[in-house]
C-alpha cells in the first residue's frame, strides 16, 4: 500500500480544436504582444499571433498552430460551465494551447556562456558542502545537547539534499564535460545519501524525456481516475495527507510508482536497457557499501548516536526532495495541464513545470528552484540557470510563471503542497490534455 503515496495527482481533459499550419512555424525572437480577436464569428474566436523570424533549428521540432480556435459557447459560456474542471475566461490566456514559439528560440535567447560548465567551480560547490557537512556533524557531536540537534538536523538534512542536487547534476553532465568526473562525484556524493546514482540518473533522464505525459513520465505523474477511484480510503488519505507523501522517495527507489515495475537497484528491472545494466550494479555495489559502513558505525558509536548524527537528517533530505520535485509539477494556483498522445510534445511538456523561490535556501541548494529552463535544458550547470532564465522570459511570456517570492525560511512551501493535496486528486482516463481533479469525498474525511 506504501508504493500507493509515491505516484501523483490527477486531473482531466479539455477538449481541443487547433488548426494546423499548412506550412511550417518560424521562430520569434519575442513573445507575441498583441492579440487581435475577430468579431466575424460568435462560435469561434480565433487568436492570432504576430512573429518575427529567424532561421535556425534544433534537436526538438514544436510546431505551433498559426491561429487557435477556442469555443465560445455565448450562454452556455456564461453559466461558469467548467470541462473537466477547467474553465477558460473568454479571450483569456490557454496554458493547454500550443506555444507560439519552439524550443530553438528559447535557447536562442540564452547567453553563449550559459552553456558553458566549469569543473572547478563546480568541485569548488562540492568542497564547500562536504566541509559544512563534516563541521555540522562534529560541532552536533561535541555538543550533544538535545536542545541542538533539532537545529543540526535541519540544517544537516538541508545540507544532505544539497549533495543530492550537485549528484543531480553530475547525473546531467551539466557538472562538467568530463562523463568519468562526472561519475565518480556522483557516486559519492550520491552514495553518501543512499541514492543509487546509476538507477537514480537513469530514471531521472526518463522523467525530462517525457515531463508532462500522464502515462511516460516518471516521477510525481498524475494518477489516472479509474486507479484512484479503486484506491482504498486508507491508501487514498495516506496518499494525499502530509507528511506521508514526503517521506515515499526510499519507497520509490525500491519500487516505483503505481503502475510501473522494477527497482532502481535491479539491474534486470523496466527501467534499465541492457547497456546500462554494468552501470546499475556498479551503482548498487557503492550504495551497498555505504550502508555496510552505516552499519559498522552503529557497532562503534552505538545505534541512537547513529540516528542522531545520520538517520534524522537522512529523513530531512527525503522530505526536501519529496517536497521540491512535487511543487516544482503541481500547486500552482492556475490549473495546469498534462498531455498525452499527439498533443504532448518535449516543449510543452516542459512549459508545464514550475519555478520556485526558496529564500536563503536558494543558494544552499544551488537554484534548484530555477526549473523550467533546467527541464528544457538539462545541460546548463546551476550556477548560470538564474541568468538563462532571466534571458528566455521575454520569448516564454505568460507560459512563465513568476514564483512566488519567499521569506527567508520557505515554511510557506508547506501550506502550498498541502493545498495541492488537497485538491489534485486524479486525472481522466481519456482525452489527451487533461488537468487535475478534486475528490470532494476525500476531503470530508
Amino acid at each position: 500500500m506504501a508504493s500507493w503515496v509515491l505516484s501523483n495527482c490527477g486531473t482531466r481533459p479539455v477538449p481541443r480544436v487547433y488548426h494546423r499550419p499548412g506550412t511550417g512555424f518560424t521562430s520569434i525572437t519575442t513573445f507575441p504582444t498583441s492579440i487581435r480577436i475577430s468579431p466575424a464569428s460568435r462560435d469561434l474566436k480565433r487568436l492570432k499571433f504576430w512573429c518575427c523570424s529567424r532561421q535556425r533549428t534544433w534537436e526538438v521540432k514544436v510546431s505551433a498552430p498559426f491561429t487557435v480556435a477556442t469555443v465560445a459557447g455565448g450562454e452556455e459560456e456564461e453559466t461558469d460551465e467548467r470541462v473537466n474542471g477547467f474553465f477558460e475566461e473568454d479571450g483569456g490566456f490557454d496554458p493547454g494551447a500550443p506555444p507560439p514559439f519552439k524550443l530553438a528560440d528559447i535557447r536562442a535567447a540564452i547567453p553563449k556562456h550559459c552553456w558553458v560548465k566549469d569543473p572547478w567551480r563546480s568541485m569548488s560547490y562540492v568542497v564547500r558542502d562536504v566541509a559544512v557537512v563534516f563541521g555540522l556533524a562534529a560541532a552536533a557531536a561535541y555538543v550533544n545537547n538535545w536542545a541542538v540537534w533539532p537545529l543540526y538536523w535541519l540544517a544537516q538534512g538541508t545540507m544532505f539534499w544539497a549533495f543530492f542536487v550537485l549528484g543531480h547534476d553530475c547525473g546531467h553532465g551539466s557538472f562538467s564535460n568530463n562523463t568519468r568526473l562526472n561519475s565518480v562525484v556522483g557516486h559519492l556524493l550520491h552514495s553518501s545519501i543512499l541514492v543509487p546514482y546509476h538507477g537514480w540518473r537513469i530514471s531521472h533522464r526518463t522523467h525530462h524525456q517525457n515531463h508532462g505525459h500522464v502515462e511516460k513520465d516518471e516521477s510525481w505523474h498524475p494518477l489516472p481516475e479509474k486507479i484512484y477511484k479503486n484506491l482504498d480510503d486508507a491508501t487514498k488519505i495516506l496518499r494525499f495527507t502530509l507528511p506521508f507523501p514526503l517521506l515515499a522517495y526510499p519507497i520509490y527507489l525500491w519500487s516505483r510508482s503505481p503502475g510501473k515495475s522494477g527497482s532502481h537497484f535491479h539491474p534486470e528491472s523496466d527501467l534499465f536497457v541492457p547497456s546500462e545494466r554494468k552501470d546499475v550494479i556498479t551503482s548498487t555495489c557503492c550504495w551497498s557499501a555505504m550502508a555496510a559502513v552505516l552499519v559498522a558505525l552503529s557497532f562503534i558509536m552505538g545505534p541512537i548516536q547513529l540516528l542522531k548524527l545520520y538517520g534524522a537528517p537522512y529523513m530531512i533530505f527525503v522530505m526536501w526532495l519529496d517536497l521540491v520535485t512535487y511543487l516544482h509539477h503541481h500547486g500552482h494556483e492556475d490549473k495546469l495541464p498534462w498531455y498525452r498522445g499527439k498533443e504532448w510534445s518535449y516543449l510543452r511538456g516542459g512549459l508545464t513545470t514550475l519555478d520556485r523561490d526558496y529564500g536563503w535556501i536558494n543558494n544552499i541548494h544551488h537554484d534548484i528552484g530555477t526549473h523550467v529552463v533546467h527541464h528544457l535544458f538539462p545541460q546548463i550547470p546551476h550556477y548560470h540557470l538564474i541568468e538563462a532564465t532571466e534571458a528566455a522570459k521575454p520569448i516564454l511570456g505568460k507560459y512563465y510563471r513568476e514564483p512566488e517570492k519567499s521569506a527567508p525560511l520557505p515554511l510557506h512551501m508547506l501550506g502550498v503542497a498541502l493545498r495541492s493535496m488537497k485538491r489534485d486528486h486524479y486525472v481522466s482516463d481519456t482525452g489527451d490534455v487533461v488537468y487535475y481533479q478534486t475528490d470532494s469525498d476525500l476531503l470530508e474525511k
